[in-house]
Formats: C-alpha cells, sequence, structure tokens
C-alpha cells in the first residue's frame, strides 16, 4: 500500500488505542507512514497492537485520569521523537440512566475520564505545539453531546462539555497554528459496553443492538478523522442521519425536541410491551 507522503514521520499521540476506535485510527494513522504512541489503561492492548504493527509503534500503558501518567508520556514522546503533532484523546466510558438515577460516583467517574482525561490531555501537549507552532488536537466527543437525548445525562453532558472546550481552546491557539477538532460518532461496534455502568440492563442491550445495526464502522470513523487532519475541520459528524439531525436542532429546536419526546415516548411503550 503506498504511503501517503503528507503523515510520513508525523508523531500521532492515540490514547485508548487498545481497542476500538483508538485501534482503528492507530492503523489508519500507521498505515500513513505516522510514528505512532499508542496509550492504553489496558497495557497488554497496546502492545500486542505494537506487535502486529511492526516498526513505528511505542506501547505506553496509562490512565488519562493521572497528571503523573500524562507527564511519563510527554517525557517519552520528547526523548523518543522530540515532537507530537497529532493528540487524539479517544479513551472514554459511558454510563447510562435519568439524573437522578445515575448514582454520584457514576457522574464522577465519567467526567473523571470523558471530560477531564480529554482535559489534561490538551494541557499536557499545548507547550510541545505551540514551541513547534504545529499541532492537531483530536477530542472525542459524541454525538450524545449534542443530542440533548433523555437517560444518558452523565455521558451526554460530559461530551457536551468536551465539544465546548474543544471549541473555545481552537480560538486559543489558532495563532500558534494548531488546529481542534471535536469527534462526534452514533453508534459504532466496540468495546464501549463492556464498562458501561447502567442501573438496568435494557440499555446495555440496546446500545449492542443499535451499535450491531450501524452502518458505520469504526475504520469509517477512523479514515474521517484522517481526512480531518489532512484538511482540518472541527465538528466530524460521521454518521449521515446526524447531520440532518443537527441541522434540525440548530434551526428547529422545538419541532427537534418534539420529534425528541415522540422517541424517547416510542422507545418506553415498547419496552413495556417486551416486558
Amino acid at each position: 500500500m503506498a504511503v501517503d507522503q503528507s503523515m510520513r514521520d508525523r508523531v500521532v499521540l492515540i490514547t485508548g488505542a487498545g481497542a476500538g476506535l483508538g485501534e482503528s485510527m492507530a492503523r489508519r494513522f500507521h498505515r500513513s507512514g505516522a510514528q505512532i504512541v499508542a496509550c492504553d489503561l489496558h497495557g497488554e492492548r497496546v502492545e500486542a497492537l505494537a506487535e502486529s504493527l511492526g516498526e513505528r509503534v511505542e506501547a505506553l500503558a496509562m490512565d488519562v485520569t493521572q497528571q503523573s501518567d500524562w507527564a511519563g508520556v510527554m517525557a517519552a514522546v520528547a526523548s523518543d521523537h522530540g515532537r507530537v503533532d497529532v493528540l487524539i484523546n479517544n479513551a472514554g466510558v459511558a454510563a447510562a440512566g435519568k439524573l437522578d438515577d445515575t448514582p454520584i460516583e457514576d457522574w464522577q467517574w465519567v467526567m473523571d475520564i470523558d471530560l477531564m482525561g480529554v482535559v489534561q490531555g490538551c494541557q499536557a501537549v499545548l507547550g510541545m505545539m505551540r514551541a513547534q507552532q504545529s499541532g492537531h488536537i483530536v477530542n472525542v466527543a459524541s454525538v450524545a453531546g449534542l443530542a440533548g437525548a433523555p437517560e444518558i445525562n452523565a455521558y451526554g453532558t460530559a461530551k457536551a462539555a468536551v465539544i465546548a472546550m474543544s471549541e473555545m481552546l481552537r480560538a486559543e491557539v489558532h495563532a500558534d497554528g494548531i488546529e481542534v477538532s471535536a469527534l462526534c460518532p452514533a453508534f459504532v461496534k466496540t468495546r464501549l459496553t463492556e464498562t458501561m455502568r447502567a442501573r438496568e440492563a435494557h440499555y446495555e442491550q440496546r446500545v449492542k443492538r443499535w451499535m450491531e445495526r450501524s452502518g458505520v464502522s469504526a475504520d469509517d470513523v477512523a479514515e474521517a478523522v484522517y481526512q480531518a487532519i489532512l484538511k482540518p475541520k472541527f465538528l466530524l459528524l460521521t454518521h449521515p442521519e446526524t447531520r440532518w439531525m443537527w441541522r434540525l436542532k440548530r434551526f428547529f429546536p422545538e419541532f427537534y425536541f418534539k420529534m425528541m419526546l415522540r422517541g424517547a415516548d416510542k422507545a418506553k411503550r415498547k419496552k413495556a410491551h417486551a416486558a
């Protein structure tokens, strides 16, 4: 396969690279000739990824909630590469349930990983990127952060905050030659449900069903991210149905809200009938 010269030797740091979207993105950027720094809480997963890809991959175990781990990763990047061109803040978890059904402990868990893990990642690379006067940060959010849908309150709130933070960061670093993107996929078949927290089993079953029916794969999302690095773009909506949903919400917010309520009522009736 021909190597894309525009990515050759660029250093791409990816969190949550051991499975799902992170693994697909690592493989896509590796094919382009990039140097991959693959990070994951499960060190054995990124070790296996590095072994399968061969050269140009550095595997590091890290917890995105720990500042000391970020400091260690950046020290390794500085020593081994001297630069970082792309950061993909991909590591994340999910919780399902209404606001008052979700324990505070689950709220804190989601916020620590999905929001503050992203904030810490951005802070960790900005010094190096500013010194280079170049770089691209991709923060993995979700269409859940745009949809305002019920019964995913903690997860949706964290992802909405990631989008808002990314938008502000984009303005803050524009003069430094740094690009920022917010990735907002809908359902993609990944291992997200393995760690998902929900008080009722039907949430996990519903998510698995939607993942199976998705017409968009992790590789499709990885390609969208890759293209957004080559030709910078801020908001990445990877699923066709979410593009019209976002436009509908922006221009006709009350109509969108009523439509969403009808969908929630339909799902509730279906659940009651199945029971």
